[in-house]
């Protein structure tokens, strides 16, 4: 990578912290982009360099630290499946809480709002954390080859983005990390049991 290409990286992540910090004392409806720019000493035309709108960095937001998620969990070779995916729901949540509240509410409305319908589908956040887990459950060598790896995939991400709505719903009282360990011991168990090789 050459110095230039060096900068822009730098400026884009930022960006990315600056709206981040943002969103979370302010709130995503309570800023504008002049806002962002300013906090993080660019022009505002620098912006349109990275994204084209505000909605767009929220997702942006999202893409290194659950990418992160997926680079931790396959590093876990040896580790057993339920372990693996204790391990995606915990650092999931971890993440979620880290973010705030407000980018949680954006992640949600993003997936919720039928008139925020995203360019692509890969640019909205659930379809992102899909795409995460499945490949999850798919590289895995202790289900059966007949699971119903889409199901189970619909299922976890249910799960994890009931629990995000929950906390959003409750404005903050809801505590995701505790309710995903309880769900971790219950849960996982009895719905992959039968997928079990």
């Amino acid at each position: 990578m050459n110095k230039r290409q060096l900068s822009a990286q730098k400026t884009k992540r930022k960006l990315i912290a600056t709206a981040l910090d943002l969103i979370k004392e302010k709130g995503f409806d309570a800023i504008n982009v002049e806002d962002i720019t300013k906090a993080a000493g660019v022009a505002k035309g620098t912006f349109y360099t990275y994204f084209k709108k505000k909605e767009d960095i929220v997702l942006e937001i999202s893409r290194t630290p659950f990418g992160e998620i997926v680079d931790e969990i396959a590093a876990m070779e040896n580790a057993a499946l339920f372990e693996k995916l204790t391990k995606y729901f915990h650092r999931f949540m971890e993440q979620v809480e880290y973010c705030g509240i407000h980018v949680c509410r954006e992640w949600i409305r993003n997936v919720i709002d039928p008139n925020n319908v995203p360019e692509t589908m890969d640019s909205q956040k659930w379809f992102y954390d899909y795409e995460m887990l499945e490949s999850i459950l798919k590289n895995s060598k202790e289900l059966k080859e007949d699971a119903p790896i889409e199901l189970l995939t619909h299922i976890i991400i249910s799960e994890l983005y009931g629990m995000m709505l929950c906390w959003c719903m409750s404005d903050g009282k809801f505590e995701p990390l505790d309710w995903t360990d309880r769900f971790c011991d219950v849960q996982l168990t009895a719905i992959f049991k039968p997928y079990l090789k």
